[in-house]
């Protein structure tokens, strides 16, 4: 008698898949995430992609971001070429080579950052943002390296540094690399400061992993948009984990205010005011 023996097989009658759904922010019309309500699409991009009627941030492009902080004609980009390789060969659903490549070709991006120095209200200053469209923001070395890059050029120019973070965390197609960033982002943070100059973070829905464990939380000043999910674990790994329900709107800025972890929530339309105000006392 055989040690293995084959289970016959059984025939199942499978169900075709199902067809993914069209997102909320497709085409001439928009859902509102939040309250549902139906929105012309011009009409909400209009409104920088802030709901008319309930006031929910909805996810911004970063080049969208920038264009409506800066002093016009004032943003000078550096670092466009750096484009991250694959040095681990990783293949997960899909190889981590071609998975970039359909992803750059869709964006027209390199990477998940854009750097650069600019100016605020007149106000010169070393920043960046996070494109949370290009894999979900993650942070590989080509992001940390731009980050870094952002405090390197801010201890020079001896101007404030302000970075806008949207990220689900590390990258993880590659792995210790992409790990490396935290504490190479954060030490690049140490030296800037020894120039006596401000960071501002803004914190985005959403600004999660190793982002927000490293360089999003180590600003002199940390701003928030209304109701970003903010922290290092989503609220359902916590959960299940702990094996606790969570606070009602645990990890959310509104919560992370009133427990004193940010300085600051936001409205989208004011953030450039604000940024104005803090960079002319503290720049």
């Amino acid at each position: 008698m055989a040690w293995f023996s084959k289970k016959p097989r059984i025939a199942v009658d499978a169900e075709p898949a199902a067809e993914p759904q069209p997102s909320r922010m497709q085409g001439l019309w928009a859902k509102c995430e939040s309250c549902d309500e139906i929105i012309y699409r011009q009409e909400l991009e209009k409104n920088w992609m802030v709901c008319p009627h309930c006031e929910h941030h909805h996810a911004w492009t970063a080049r969208s971001r920038l264009a409506a902080t800066l002093d016009p004609d004032s943003f000078e980009e550096f670092d466009k070429d750096l484009e991250p390789l694959d040095p681990l060969g990783f293949t997960d659903t899909k190889k981590y080579k071609d998975r970039l490549k359909a992803t750059r070709k869709n964006l027209d991006e390199k990477d998940a950052f854009i750097s650069g120095v600019g100016r605020i209200e007149g106000h010169q200053v070393s920043l960046g943002c996070f494109l949370f469209e290009f894999m979900g923001g993650s942070m590989g070395s080509v992001v940390g390296e731009k980050v870094t890059r952002v405090f390197e050029r801010a201890y020079e120019l001896k101007c404030p540094a302000l970075v806008f973070s949207a990220s689900g965390g590390a990258r993880m197609q590659e792995g210790i690399f992409s790990l490396m960033q935290m504490a190479k982002t954060s030490a690049a943070i140490a030296r800037f400061r020894n120039g006596g100059k401000p960071y501002v973070s803004v914190m985005l829905n959403p600004t999660t992993g190793g982002v927000a464990a490293s360089f999003s939380w180590l600003g002199d000043i940390i701003l928030a948009e209304p109701h970003a999910l903010i922290g290092f674990a989503g609220p359902r790994v916590i959960e299940q984990t702990i094996r606790q329900k969570l606070p009602e709107g645990f990890q959310r800025s509104e919560f992370l205010l009133e427990h004193g972890m940010i300085d600051a929530i936001v409205h989208r339309k004011e953030l450039r005011t604000k940024l104005g105000q803090l960079l002319g006392m503290l720049g």
